[in-house]
């Protein structure tokens, strides 16, 4: 019963983030962003991860952790792009 109940949390807390990583791709800059929470909530997914390959038994949970992780690296992609923007922008 607790794995349905850390599944429905992840996925409510997945969904926002193809939503903030659409946002930040259409603001093409870096303001409002901070890179600090991204690799925290990184790194959070990664002890969550971590977590459920050393349980005896691995569940389906580890599936959602995994789909929230790469959406999250995604993010992180976005902020180096964005930075990447950020910079050129100011050079301009």
């Amino acid at each position: 019963m607790s794995a349905i109940f850390e599944t429905i949390m992840l996925i409510c807390f997945g969904l926002s983030w193809p939503i903030n990583v659409m946002k930040a791709y259409k603001a093409k800059t870096t303001r409002g962003t901070s890179l600090p929470f991204i690799l925290l909530i990184i790194f959070g997914y990664l002890s969550g991860i971590t977590a459920k390959i050393l349980m005896p038994q691995t569940n389906y949970v580890l599936i959602v952790y995994l789909i929230n992780l790469a959406v999250v690296l995604l993010n992180l992609l976005v902020y180096f792009r964005n930075k990447k923007l950020d910079r050129e922008q100011a050079n301009a």
